[in-house]
């Protein structure tokens, strides 16, 4: 092998082992007790006591925050498909300005960049009554991820044959019957692709969500955050939440592997 393989190799070798490293340091403080983990001990007996914590409703509320997190974001990731789909496809094949392009690709920058605002969130949210609900939540994760959603689709939409719209148009095909008909089901990976982004980033979200949520709405990012109190810290029953949390983004991701691949690359090739 070349030197310069091998060194390619070895970078590859060394990136991978410093983003495994912390998952495979919470996976392994999950089964510790916390006497071990705080004496550092790297040969431990592994026990299951974090997770009978955590899951146990008379001393944990991570299995309710788990099932709000669930119901919050797989509803906001269909709001949000449901709204970037058309919006992309309206920007790309229905003569829109340039101008809006532009406004939509500010506003997108300026949420990426500036941090949420929370106190702003909770005052508009309390003034019409969609404080500590479900819908409240749902559309506050709607609106975070819709920028996303929509620069994604832009791209997907954006690479589609025009030919194919085109015929469609000529065959007397409406616009709402091309983009069911034609654009949704040839953007299937593509959809697919940015429904697990936006469903990863909505499982993560903390800080609006903290903001918006009481305890009986709260969700995994809270409960995980509730492990640290003002004089103790559970790292173990924090780590066993942490790696419980990774379940649903693992499964979305097995189940829709090839539709996410082959969106992601998706006019890399032409």
């Amino acid at each position: 092998m070349k030197r310069g393989a091998l060194l390619r190799h070895a970078v590859l070798a060394t990136a991978a082992l410093i983003v495994l490293f912390p998952v495979a340091w919470i996976a392994a403080a999950a089964f510790k007790r916390q006497i071990s983990l705080l004496m550092g001990e790297i040969l431990f007996e592994p026990t299951l006591i974090n997770f009978a914590h955590i899951l146990s409703p008379t001393t944990s509320d991570y299995v309710l925050n788990f099932g709000n997190s669930l119901l919050v974001g797989l509803a906001g990731t269909a709001l949000v498909l449901v709204l970037a789909t058309p919006a992309a496809y309206a920007l790309k094949h229905m003569g829109c300005p340039r101008w809006v392009g532009f406004v939509l690709l500010g506003w997108a920058v300026l949420f990426q960049t500036l941090p949420p605002i929370a106190g702003g969130w909770y005052v508009m949210f309390r003034s019409i009554g969609l404080d500590n609900s479900y819908l409240g939540l749902t559309l506050a994760h709607a609106t975070l991820n819709l920028r996303t959603a929509l620069g994604l689709m832009v791209v997907f939409i954006g690479d589609m044959p025009k030919e194919l719209l085109e015929a469609a148009r000529l065959d007397g095909a409406s616009s709402p019957q091309i983009l069911g008909r034609v654009v949704v089901p040839l953007v299937r990976p593509g959809l697919a692709a940015t429904g697990l982004l936006c469903f990863i980033f909505s499982w993560n979200e903390f800080a609006v969500t903290l903001t918006l949520s009481q305890r009986q709405t709260a969700t995994v990012p809270i409960a995980i955050g509730k492990f640290a109190q003002e004089n103790t810290i559970s790292f173990t029953d924090m780590s066993a939440a942490a790696l419980l949390a990774t379940i649903p983004a693992v499964v979305l991701l097995l189940l829709a592997q090839r539709l996410i691949v082959s969106g992601l690359t998706a006019g890399a090739l032409k």
